[in-house]
């Protein structure tokens, strides 16, 4: 039989089309949890060169044991290394003169003068000292440097060194008064009486001591702190005043970790942090004023509303009196952040130690007087991105983020007539604020696209429209070059990991990738995009998330919630998820069938400060109840059996599975708990006070907040896991629990302990195990396999 050339092409192509399509590579755990091992590395802590025409970058492209430095330039060109010495260069830690010619420098104790226009550097000390933090003051003639807790002048006009303070941390000898000392001196003055040679020779001390006194050159006065601990030494441009924040330090009782499995084979205890409500720091402020030779505090107790109480006490008063809203005693502050004007004018941030009130306050530095320029006062805590910003603008106007209007926004103040600008507005967050070396307009880093994508800006000084510079939709991590011209961005988007782009810093400008991190493996498969929905809340709160669907759903028609953890971290977004093991385990479970939902629920951050502040004593409520919310989303929208859905997270996601479990066990069929807070008055104060308080004085919220005193609902099965040596939420509040379910005759649990490992994970074979023994958990419990 003959074919003809027609034919041998229909067969051809018949061929073609009946051939199978490729199938989609099997995720297994082994394989994700090896996490940077499996995706590659992605580069990391960008850095410009001086002359901004190198980005200098971590990296490991070739999976070696640990990552080198690597470098590439204006052009875009492939990676090198680093050399020694420009590692070096990277370590130098300095600051600019007033005009951008020069830099001062530290490295390895020693100061150091870049020069840009003659391209010189200059080695200004060769000590075994470490002198440290060098700054321009003046005429930018002198360089401030410290040594030993003092400040340091060099003159770089006639390399002079003078010393200009003489802190102490120790006092000088106390001189005791003894008894019988008005005896004593009776009887030396008759003894001078007495006799002349006597007289004579004390008269001969007295003027060779006033002489040699005359001869000796005037040092600073000796300002001994003993007992407390200086930190933030600053001055003022023309070295007048130097201003310095005091510390005593509260020394509470500490905990420990032990640790079991050790080179030494015995058991070693890691000394670890203290708990909620244990005793504080306390802070203050002092003015060393060089031309009066004078050490003296700032007074903050006459803040505006230092003496208010929080209004959460009032469900506590008791008695008949009416309550009083004021405390007798002012409130404890931390000075937080000082800036000078080129002028000499001084503004300081301040916090209150409750976390209700944030100042901003000009510092009369010659009377230690604070004049309050703006207050936030915020009954849950303040807080937000951009918090701690602050910085002048010209010798009238300073700048400053606040959440005033329920949202991080930047601000334009003058502090003479303490009028203020909102110089951005709007339901979106102002992240990171720096004002350009010509104090013409703002670089800003913002989410004015909306809160799933991050961008770079400018804006004029006096305000007006924000410019977007980055275009690639997605999450834009910019480093800018020192002369402003280039931007270093470190890009991701949903399914790619971050990859160094460079471009001009102009909108517009295209951008060039540099660098490609992701290995074989992890190219071979066709990752999600995970879709971002939003689902309504019982309170009528919109709640974003993302959803993973399957392309197949199994059976049982099943579904799991991921609960990310941090609680103030936003994990809704269009770019890499710093959840990058977990990120890969959602999409294996949705190619199993399971539907996954993951939600930046109520403490989330990205969201303004109503979504932050919406767990203020009650952790476990709405940020529960988003989570319930969002179970009841799926069963509704997308086909998922109510009756199978798991939960789970770490640290704060293993807390709200916990919480999920015992008071909602009619919407959680199981649950993985990894890492959990159990009980919050056993962790630590800087979070936990913010939110709950401190356990003495809000005991309420710490009962209905913590999984420990609801266990008793525990129905289905709970699976808990938790790294032995963890010194953030110690073993020892899941120990806690344990024996709490043991009391309650519960059955229905177990508990993974990892002898060797902290917080967060390290080795793969945890990583590993933990979700082997995760991904089982829901397999019986929710699909209905065994395995």
């Amino acid at each position: 039989m003959r074919l003809t050339v027609l034919s041998l092409c229909l067969l051809a192509s018949i061929c073609t089309f009946a051939q199978p399509k490729p199938s989609k590579p099997v995720l297994s755990i082994d394989q994700i949890m090896k996490g940077e091992r499996f995706i590659g590395f992605s580069p990391e802590n960008i850095t410009w060169s001086e002359d901004s025409r190198q980005v200098f970058f971590s990296w490991n492209p070739n999976q070696d044991t640990l990552r080198s430095w690597y470098k590439t330039d204006l052009s875009g060109s492939a990676p090198v290394k680093a050399s020694l010495a420009e590692q070096m260069e990277m370590n130098a830690f300095g600051s600019y003169s007033r005009d951008y010619q020069q830099r001062v420098f530290s490295r390895s104790g020693d100061l150091f003068l870049q020069d840009f226009a003659k391209n010189t550097t200059t080695q200004l000390s060769n000590t075994l000292a470490q002198e440290s933090n060098p700054r321009f003051a003046g005429d930018q003639q002198k360089i401030v440097y410290q040594l030993d807790g003092n400040l340091f002048v060099l003159d770089l006009r006639n390399s002079s060194v003078q010393q200009i303070t003489n802190f102490r941390s120790a006092s000088s000898p106390v001189r005791v008064e003894r008894k019988g000392a008005e005896n004593e001196e009776w009887l030396k003055e008759d003894q001078l009486d007495m006799f002349e040679i006597l007289r004579w020779r004390k008269g001969q001390r007295e003027i060779n001591e006033r002489n040699n006194k005359a001869m000796v050159v005037k040092r600073p006065k000796e300002f001994a702190h003993s007992g407390k601990t200086m930190s933030s030494i600053n001055f003022s441009p023309d070295l007048r005043f130097i201003t310095f924040r005091l510390t005593k330090r509260a020394d509470p009782k500490a905990t420990i970790v032990p640790s079991y499995v050790t080179e030494s084979g015995y058991t070693e205890d890691l000394p670890a942090r203290s708990k909620v409500g244990s005793a504080q720091d306390t802070h203050e402020m002092g003015i060393y004023d060089a031309q009066r030779d004078t050490v003296y505090m700032v007074d903050a107790k006459k803040l505006e509303g230092i003496f208010d109480k929080p209004t959460f006490l009032q469900d506590y008063h008791k008695g008949d009196k009416p309550y009083n809203p004021k405390y007798e005693k002012a409130r404890e502050v931390n000075f937080l952040n000082i800036s000078f004007s080129e002028e000499g004018k001084a503004v300081v941030l301040i916090r209150s130690s409750d976390n209700k009130d944030r100042w901003i306050a000009a510092l009369d530095l010659q009377k230690g007087s604070l004049k309050v320029l703006d207050r936030l006062r915020d009954e849950a805590w303040v807080g937000g991105p951009g918090f701690f910003s602050l910085g002048w603008i010209d010798n009238e106007h300073i700048w400053f983020q606040s959440e005033e209007t329920g949202y991080s926004h930047l601000y334009k103040l003058n502090v003479n007539t303490g009028q203020k600008t909102a110089l951005t507005s709007g339901k979106f967050e102002v992240l990171e604020t720096r004002l350009s070396r010509d104090r013409k307009r703002f670089f800003l880093s913002a989410s004015a696209e909306g809160p799933h994508e991050r961008h770079f800006y400018h804006l004029p000084v006096a305000g007006g429209k924000m410019e977007k510079i980055t275009s690639m939709i997605g999450g834009n991590e910019v480093t800018l070059s020192p002369d402003e011209k280039q931007l270093a961005i470190l890009y991701s988007s949903p399914n790619q990991p971050w990859e160094l782009y460079l471009m001009e810093n102009r909108a517009g400008a295209s951008a060039k990738k540099v660098t490609t991190s992701t290995t074989a493996a992890f190219q071979a498969y066709p990752w999600r995009k995970p879709e971002i929905v939003w689902f309504t809340a019982r309170d009528g709160a919109k709640v974003p998330a993302r959803l993973y669907k399957p392309d197949r759903p199994a059976s049982t028609k099943p579904a799991v919630i991921f609960v990310h953890g941090a609680g103030y971290l936003q994990n809704v977004h269009q770019w890499w998820s710093s959840y990058s093991r977990e990120y890969m385990f959602h999409n294996m479970l949705a190619d199993q069938g399971y539907t996954v939902l993951d939600v930046d629920y109520r403490a989330s951050a990205g969201y303004g400060r109503d979504w932050r502040t919406g767990i203020y004593r009650f952790m476990g409520g709405k940020d529960l109840d988003d989570q319930v919310d969002g179970a009841r989303y799926l069963a509704k929208n997308h086909g998922v059996d109510p009756g199978k859905i798991g939960i789970y997270g770490g640290s704060y996601g293993g807390f709200i599975t916990l919480m999920g479990l015992f008071t909602s066990p009619e919407t959680f069929k199981s649950g993985a708990a990894l890492r959990p807070v159990t009980d919050w008055a056993h962790y630590n104060h800087g979070y936990t006070a913010n939110i709950l308080n401190t356990p003495v004085e809000d005991s309420i919220a710490y009962q209905r907040s913590s999984p420990i005193y609801h266990a008793e609902g525990l129905k289905n099965r709970l699976l808990m896991l938790h790294g032995m040596l963890d010194v953030n939420v110690h073993f020892q509040d899941v120990v806690r629990l344990q024996q709490r379910l043991i009391e309650l005759r519960k059955d229905n649990w177990e508990l993974a302990a990892y002898p060797m490992e902290d917080h967060g994970f390290i080795e793969s074979s945890s990583w590993a195990d933990e979700y082997r023994r995760i991904y089982k958990l829901f397999e019986e419990t929710l699909a209905g396999r065994t395995r």
